[in-house]
């Protein structure tokens, strides 16, 4: 059961509850002055005087009802016995104390209020057949009951109110940490993207460059290759940075441009072939894997050949593409111990790292469910490896 205090009332809130606490006195004031009148008896200063100051020093205790519910309830269910003006104020005070549906506070309000409700019939004595004690009793109990139900509905709503609104902030707070997740999610892919498409191809250009910027001896058509291959290399980063910032701003029903496959490491080959790298490819492979296994696979080799192009200029870079639908597909990029002459030339002006690239590779293979190994060999080399699982899905149609 919910027990929680409701929140305070402003000024205006108080105030006319006060007032309607007030006014419901009246009547009861009034009628009980033109019985008395009625019967000849002059209701004398207590009625005229004291009875409505005991009324407002209830309704002036009921400002406190909030901070101090239970004692300001209790005091005023005693006090009202003794002022028929103080009607109003007590049946406040009871519908107050339910709203809190703490049934042992409303039990002892009800039982004080009943309870001195039966001492009051001697203030003003009416002439008239005495009631039998069970409707003296019957009566206020009625007009607690009445209160009690009313507060008890007003606690239930607050209650119900506070649920609502506590269960739209966690929902909205749910949603604020999902967008930001998805934010972060999004992020992280367009920066892998990134990383996957330029990386390489600019660690090419940066080494060409460098080959070109500290060999002095090169022949000329030595020189022109590296200058076309500069240029061909910018060219296609250019090409490739358009087509994921196409990506990003192109309309929703827009189709992806075509993403690297299995098919297309043998020209990923060539082209570090032609930047100078000495790449030598060996697959032996048993099947045809899927688009996205072929595409995680290409991204492997492009890592490979950007870090060896990166950190061992000059070295020997061997390719091993092998396996069997149904089992496991192993890619290995090796690459021997740097050229010492091929270093000097090209240290002074070292290609960019951004330092994500083994981190979003290895999350590419997690996604996966492959594992990654890289780190270097004893003869100073480097070795970087994945085991990635390819599911045999002809094999996996014919079966019943």
């Amino acid at each position: 059961m919910n027990t929680d205090v409701a929140p305070r009332h402003d000024g205006w809130q108080q105030t006319w509850r006060l007032a309607a606490a007030a006014a419901a006195g009246v009547p009861v004031w009034f009628s009980t002055g033109v019985l008395l009148r009625g019967q000849g008896v002059e209701p004398g200063s207590w009625f005229f005087i004291a009875d409505p100051l005991v009324a407002l020093g209830c309704l002036t205790a009921l400002a406190w009802r909030r901070r101090f519910p239970l004692a300001i309830a209790m005091t005023v269910a005693i006090a009202s016995t003794a002022s028929t003006a103080a009607t109003g104020a007590v049946l406040l005070a009871l519908v107050s104390i339910s709203t809190r549906r703490r049934p042992v506070e409303i039990g002892a309000v009800v039982l004080a209020y009943v309870t001195g409700s039966q001492f009051s019939g001697g203030l003003y004595p009416i002439q008239g057949p005495a009631p039998s004690w069970w409707l003296q009793l019957m009566f206020p109990a009625l007009t607690a009951g009445i209160a009690v139900a009313v507060g008890t509905a007003i606690g239930a709503r607050r209650a119900e109110v506070r649920s609502l609104r506590a269960r739209a902030q966690s929902a909205e707070r749910e949603k604020s940490a999902l967008a930001a997740q998805e934010r972060a999610l999004e992020r992280n892919r367009i920066a892998r993207e990134m990383h996957d498409v330029l990386a390489h191809r600019i660690s090419l250009v940066a080494m060409q460059a460098g080959v070109l910027d500290h060999r002095g001896d090169l022949a000329a058509e030595e020189r022109r290759m590296l200058i076309r291959g500069i240029a061909d290399g910018s060219h296609q980063a250019l090409e490739e940075l358009r087509d994921v910032l196409g990506v990003l701003r192109a309309d929703p029903d827009r189709p992806e441009p075509p993403q690297p496959t299995l098919d297309r490491i043998p020209e990923l080959v060539a082209d570090a072939r032609s930047s100078g790298l000495d790449v030598t490819l060996a697959t032996t492979m048993t099947g045809h894997p899927s688009d996205t296994l072929g595409r995680t696979c290409y991204r492997i080799v492009q890592e490979g050949l950007t870090n060896a192009a990166k950190h061992a200029p000059g070295a020997r870079v061997h390719i091993t593409l092998e396996g069997t639908a149904g089992d496991i597909l192993r890619v290995d990029v090796h690459n021997s111990r740097a050229n010492t002459a091929t270093t000097a030339t090209t240290r002074s002006a070292p290609p960019p790292a951004s330092g994500f690239g083994l981190l979003g590779l290895t999350e590419r293979v997690a996604l996966a469910d492959g594992h990654l190994d890289h780190g270097p060999t004893p003869e100073n080399g480097y070795l970087l490896t994945a085991q990635l699982p390819w599911p045999n899905h002809h094999h996996s149609e014919k079966r019943p």
